[in-house]
């Protein structure tokens, strides 16, 4: 009896191996190089069409190799396997990115990687993803790089790294994902959906680089994650160009450590629709340009949001980036009427301006800073920004010399001057402007 249980769990382990070999595509089987000179974006994509086609598997990227690029398009059931020393790097040709990253507005980047009405869509493993950032890049100042002048200021070549849009049951795990030349990892519509312990490694000087963007989203967990990114590490919003995937909500962000030369956190400032049951917890923020962000500036609103047990510090960095070292900001105005080369897509259609939405119920737990610069809750009119809390929240100034609150991007003053003295004599330093803060 023994013998014949024992060639059972044999037969039984042969046919879950056999099975698994076969849902395996090697994607140097379907003809890639990965010598990180000849473009493999054509074997890559036969490797994912394959595997999506027959119901499913793994498309391995195997170590030692560096595979350079052009566009690829994820597809259902497919989980794109990166063996440790393995590399997917960008194509550093402007010229091949021709499918834009925010649909019919073709001036904010082209896509990359990317999938579109999708589901149970993985990319794993302990191997690099690599967005060749500075070989988009104009010149280097002394803490961004210039951007490179467009022919067209309503065609930008960059590529966003990874642009997941309507995909249910997916998983970032693992891998590294590093150098994006603009935005890293971007979820439009998505549902069900888990970050893990990834190192999102961006430029820290590259402009637009920002690291996870949840938009239109929900039922998403991020944890655990290392992330630096010149601009927001982790953003939610609400783009129009995506309005038909509706509001972004249940976020939870746990466990992660991120360094930022713009906003670590940040919700906003794109938002046209609403934003709530959103937590952050147990997190660290070093060298940011600004700690905690809520940046309402378009007619959606931001409500029921819990920050706790952070550990931030904030420097001030050049005006390239929004924030004066502000911790905590919470804040709703109106959005300039600038002409900058997307205008026609920050105002509804037909408008030339914009209004702003209420902020509230905005819970602040735990926190302890460390900066250059004090807190900021405002908005444009009384009730506009209200029931905002404070709960255990310590702020140690550094430095002397005159200080301001940043307020881009909106209409009218985009500063206002702050009084040191008057903020080192708080409770929690804070410049308030027709807003409602309770602090205990």
């Amino acid at each position: 009896m023994a013998k014949k249980t024992l060639m059972q769990l044999i037969l039984l382990w042969m046919t879950v191996m056999s099975a698994a070999a076969q849902s395996v595509y090697d994607v140097t089987a379907a003809g890639a190089i990965g010598d990180g000179i000849a473009d493999d974006a054509q074997a890559i994509q036969r490797a994912i069409d394959r595997c999506s086609a027959e119901g499913g598997g793994r498309v391995l990227l195997p170590r030692n190799h560096t595979f350079m690029a052009g566009p690829i398009q994820l597809k259902s059931n497919v989980e794109l396997y990166l063996e440790a020393t393995a590399t997917l790097k960008a194509n550093p040709d402007e010229s091949i990115y021709k499918l834009s990253a925010f649909g019919q507005n073709r001036g904010e980047g082209m896509l990359w990687l990317w999938a579109e009405h999708a589901e149970n869509i993985s990319i794993c493993g302990k191997g690099t993803i690599h967005g060749n950032g500075i070989a988009f890049m104009g010149a280097e100042l002394s803490d961004s790089y210039e951007l490179k002048p467009l022919k067209d200021q309503t065609f930008d070549p960059r590529p966003h790294v990874l642009t997941l849009t309507d995909v249910k049951n997916l998983t970032i795990r693992d891998v590294t994902i590093k150098e994006g030349a603009y935005w890293t990892v971007h979820l439009i519509g998505c549902d069900e959906a888990v970050i893990d312990g990834i190192n999102l490694l961006n430029n820290l000087k590259i402009r637009n680089g920002d690291g996870i963007d949840i938009d239109h989203s929900k039922h998403v967990r991020i944890a655990n994650c290392h992330i630096t990114s010149g601009d927001d590490c982790i953003c939610l919003k609400n783009r129009r160009e995506f309005e038909q995937y509706g509001s972004c909500y249940d976020i939870t962000v746990t466990n992660c450590v991120m360094s930022s030369r713009s906003c670590a956190i940040k919700i906003g400032s794109e938002n046209m629709d609403s934003i709530y049951n959103v937590v952050f917890d147990n997190c660290i923020i070093t060298g940011s340009n600004r700690g905690l962000g809520i940046q309402n500036r378009d007619e959606g609103t931001v409500t029921d949001v819990v920050f706790s047990n952070i550990q931030l510090d904030c420097r001030l960095w050049s005006d390239v980036w929004w924030g004066k070292a502000e911790p905590i900001y919470v804040s709703s105005y109106p959005r300039a009427n600038g002409n900058h080369k997307d205008a026609n897509w920050r105002f509804p259609k037909g408008q030339i301006e914009g209004r702003c939405g209420e902020v509230s119920r905005i819970y602040f737990n735990n926190i302890t800073s460390t900066s250059e610069n004090g807190c900021f809750v405002g908005g444009d009119v009384p009730g506009k920004v209200k029931d905002i809390y404070f709960n255990n929240v310590r702020v140690r100034l550094q430095g002397e010399g005159s200080r301001s609150m940043d307020k881009r991007p909106c209409k009218g003053e985009g500063f206002i001057k702050a009084d040191l003295k008057a903020m080192k004599a708080m409770q929690v330093p804070l410049i308030n402007e027709n807003a409602t803060v309770e602090i205990k």
